[in-house]
């Protein structure tokens, strides 16, 4: 990937087989990344940069603000989100089966054995997330291959750094960030969404954005509403 800079702002460049250049900003830091076609050269692609750098600040501001989770300890009464709701931790000591069990809507309780590393209790509840999120997908990607006439052949989740989510377009594959268990479910749907339009059209243009607004109206208020919400102390974004 190219990368240009524009006073102290770092532009990551992507080419592709586009008719026009398309600028944007991503949550949670605020990176910058052009799609611009093959056949355009980097001056041309800096002086595009130059004439955007006020919007190009004004929506990195956006994201100055935005709550940060720090990262976790996994200790009594610490919070963690699950599917859009706040939760305090709840450490249970146990010589049994270890396990995370939700109680009254507001705990998330971890069964741990005594003397259970960070490293081991972010391992147990990380697992709990994968298999919670695996659970709600289906159902998803289910209703929307109907709606769009469409088939998705294969679906995995893993932690991603950069990315809500991705799609291979070529294997019918989606690939959804782990971290979309703490959201609210139609936050994930937006996600699932949106990957699953890709099948349809590759390229976030015209074509793209009309199938969205046909298909999820509201889809920009969700992105908005997922773009706020607390992020991990890592950096993701989409």
């Amino acid at each position: 990937m190219e990368q240009i800079t524009i006073g102290n702002i770092k532009i990551d460049v992507v080419r592709k087989e586009i008719k026009n250049i398309h600028l944007a900003v991503y949550p949670p830091t605020g990176r910058v990344r052009i799609a611009a076609p093959l056949n355009v050269n980097e001056d041309a692609i800096r002086l595009f940069a130059i004439s955007k750098l006020g919007w190009i600040k004004k929506n990195q501001r956006k994201f100055e603000g935005q709550e940060r989770i720090a990262p976790r300890e996994y200790k009594e009464r610490e919070s963690h989100y699950f599917q859009g709701r706040r939760y305090l931790l709840n450490i249970v000591e146990t010589d049994k089966t270890q396990k995370v069990v939700l109680k009254n809507k507001k705990f998330i309780e971890l069964h741990i054995k005594p003397g259970t590393s960070t490293a081991k209790r972010h391992e147990i509840l990380t697992e709990w997330y994968r298999i919670e999120l695996k659970k709600q997908i289906p159902a998803i990607i289910d209703k929307w291959e109907k709606i769009l006439n469409v088939k998705v052949d294969d679906w995995q989740v893993k932690q991603m750094k950069t990315k809500w989510g991705s799609c291979n377009i070529e294997k019918k594959r989606i690939w959804l960030n782990l971290e979309l268990a703490k959201k609210p479910e139609h936050c994930l749907e937006y996600i699932i969404v949106h990957e699953m339009v890709h099948l349809l059209e590759r390229h976030h243009n015209d074509r793209f954005l009309y199938y969205m607004d046909t298909h999820l109206p509201n889809w920009r208020q969700l992105k908005t509403e997922l773009n706020k919400l607390p992020v991990s102390h890592a950096d993701w974004s989409y």
